[in-house]
């Protein structure tokens, strides 16, 4: 249903409410009887009329007994000629009190007009929405190539001290505002302004985030706008908008226009998803003509956004329209804790909490990862009554974030509590046994997203890096879990079927990608890339059937040498793997000092995987 028919439906109803509730409080309690002349004339003769009102045609008569009636005579008529027809005599008229009423009054013109007067408003009622909607259509017709550029207005204020992390970039964006507020000192030394800045990172690094704090910490205009708002069904409404997009930020000059998600636009063209007049294009062939064609007389600075850079079209990324592409990384356990302490502002957190701790739990988080975190965190003190957030919060909720909540209410019997606990103490024991291996951080049999249990090891500091050995460790870890079964059931269960397969792709990327088996250095597969999809979607086997035979035989050496090692690591501790799993099936969970305090006793000394 459109706004015009929903308005006109509208002011119909009104219109009829108005009328019944008007016709309620005008019209009388209860409506007299009505007669005929003749009857009236007999009433007369008979004595019973005590008084006739005369108002126009409308007769309005009391009876001797107090009692009211009305009739009606034809207009221009007298009354009193009509009764001597009907044979009143004029003894008997006399006895009756006959008044003539004048129709006059505002009474008597409001029950003659106000029917039309309500007829007329309604009327006019809905020509007016006819009119507001026609007149709407034809300025949104007129409007419909301008852009919803954005002006910040500042009233949440970010500025770069409340940016943690992110050194690098930055230095180069103070820069960037540095030029914009004291441009002299840069054009002296025959400086020229960047024309475009690239932000790129992973979703939820901080890119939008750095983009508010340049327009927090600058004293010019910060314009903004979604790349996606520029592309319409229409041809050549996009590139409409783009033009006045860059035309209002340059009445404004000096000016930085910000463009979130640029990739939207900005993908590379001809890559087999439209034509040559795609709409989308065309967009992009405007943005390249905006940022450095003919007219380059202008103090706009492009800032974009994107978190798939190697989709973007070649010229777009040349020098002269984006000069600097400034990375953002996912942040370093510095950087993490300096990201947990900023989103810790603004709650009530324990004056015990260790945030280097939480940091060195939660590798490979983003800084939109950790604000969401703190706030789990801050939900889960509520909702447990408590006055301040702690570190066991703090701790749940970067488990909670990694592999979702845990499922408490799951019923196992003892016996399969009894499998995931030897499970999870294989895991943990050949990790804690191994040289090259991480340290435990946690294991619990407590079934958390879709793992019966798990076992957490995380590395003390950030690793860039790895090694053949610390991978050799990483796969004896992942059967450890399928080897305990073995050894202790003498069966195996479905438990391991996630550890298998996450074990033999790691043990494919040793030999395909990484060059670390037999074979050699050299990779095999070439990984195809459909621009317009984004997304890797087929890999090319450039290899014979002889090669692809040896592949699995050298992935099969790597998984067979992986579950001898945790065998071995095993079969050397079986006293210490049953304390584990006694401890774990009386307390679920074990920390990293617990899981340690269970291992003192025996001494374990590392060993090479």
């Amino acid at each position: 249903m459109s706004n015009l028919t929903k308005n006109v439906l509208w002011a119909v109803i009104t219109l009829i409410v108005i009328s019944l509730l008007f016709s309620l409080f005008v019209a009388p309690a209860s409506q007299p009887a009505t007669i005929s002349l003749s009857k009236l004339a007999s009433d007369i003769a008979a004595g019973q009329v005590k008084e006739v009102k005369v108002s126009g045609s409308q007769l309005n008569i009391v009876m001797t007994d107090g009692s009211a009636a009305t009739s009606q005579t034809e207009s221009g008529t007298n009354i009193t000629d009509t009764l001597k027809n009907l044979g009143v005599t004029s003894q008997e008229l006399q006895a009756v009190n006959l008044q003539v009423v004048n129709q006059s009054g505002w009474s008597y013109w409001l029950s003659l007009l106000i029917v039309p007067i309500l007829e007329l408003l309604g009327i006019g009622f809905i020509f007016w929405f006819m009119f507001r909607q026609a007149r709407s259509g034809a300025n949104q017709a007129f409007t419909f190539g301008r852009s919803n550029l954005k002006l910040s207005s500042f009233k949440d204020r970010i500025l770069f001290k409340d940016v943690a992390g992110l050194k690098e970039a930055k230095e180069e964006l103070i820069e960037v505002v540095d030029f914009l507020k004291n441009p002299k000192k840069f054009l002296d030394l025959g400086a020229r302004i960047p024309r475009g800045i690239l932000l790129m990172g992973p979703p939820g690094t901080g890119k939008t985030l750095v983009a508010r704090a340049i327009a927090g910490e600058s004293n010019v205009p910060f314009f903004f706008i979604s790349a996606s708002e520029f592309v319409e069904m229409f041809v050549g409404v996009g590139a409409s908008r783009t033009r006045d997009a860059f035309m209002t930020a340059k009445r404004s000059a000096p000016a930085i226009l910000f463009i979130d998600e640029i990739d939207a636009v900005g993908r590379q063209r001809g890559a087999g998803m439209g034509g040559g007049n795609d709409e989308r294009e065309q967009t992009l062939n405007q943005i390249l003509v905006e940022m450095d064609g003919f007219d380059r007389d202008t103090r706009v600075i492009v800032l974009a956004a994107t978190n798939r850079p190697d989709v973007l079209d070649p010229a777009l990324l040349r020098p002269g329209r984006f000069d600097r592409r400034i990375i953002l990384d996912l942040p370093d356990m510095n950087d993490r804790e300096a990201i947990l302490k900023i989103h810790a502002q603004g709650k009530v957190v324990d004056a015990n909490v260790d945030f280097r701790r939480v940091a060195q739990r939660t590798p490979g988080f983003s800084g939109a990862d950790l604000a969401n975190l703190m706030n789990e965190a801050a939900i889960a003190a509520a909702r447990h009554g408590q006055k301040t957030v702690t570190q066991a919060d703090l701790l749940e909720a970067a488990e909670k974030v990694i592999m979702g909540p845990e499922r408490r209410s799951r019923v196992i019997s003892a016996h399969e509590k009894e499998i995931t606990a030897y499970h999870e103490g294989g895991h943990a024991l050949v990790a804690a046994s191994l040289k090259d291996a991480d340290p435990v951080q946690k294991v619990s049999i407590i079934a958390r997203g879709f793992a019966g249990g798990y076992t957490m090891k995380l590395p003390n500091e950030d690793v860039h890096l790895k090694t053949r050995a610390q991978f050799m460790a990483d796969l004896a870890m992942m059967m450890g879990g399928y080897a305990s079964e073995k050894l202790t059931f003498g069966d195996i269960s479905t438990g391991a079927s996630n550890d298998l397969k996450e074990a033999s792709d790691l043990a494919r990327k040793l030999v395909t990608r990484y060059g670390m088996s037999e074979l050699g250095p050299i990779t095999f597969g070439k990984t195809e890339d459909m621009i317009f999809l984004g997304r890797e979607i087929t890999t090319d086997k450039n290899y014979s059937e002889k090669v692809a035979g040896e592949i699995d035989e050298q992935v099969k050496k790597f998984l067979t040498h992986a579950y001898e090692v945790a065998e071995r690591v095993l079969k050397s501790h079986k006293t210490a793997l049953k304390k584990i799993a006694d401890t774990l099936i009386e307390k679920e969970t074990l920390e990293q000092d617990e899981f340690n305090a269970v291992l003192k006793p025996f001494k374990i000394k590392p060993m090479v995987a």
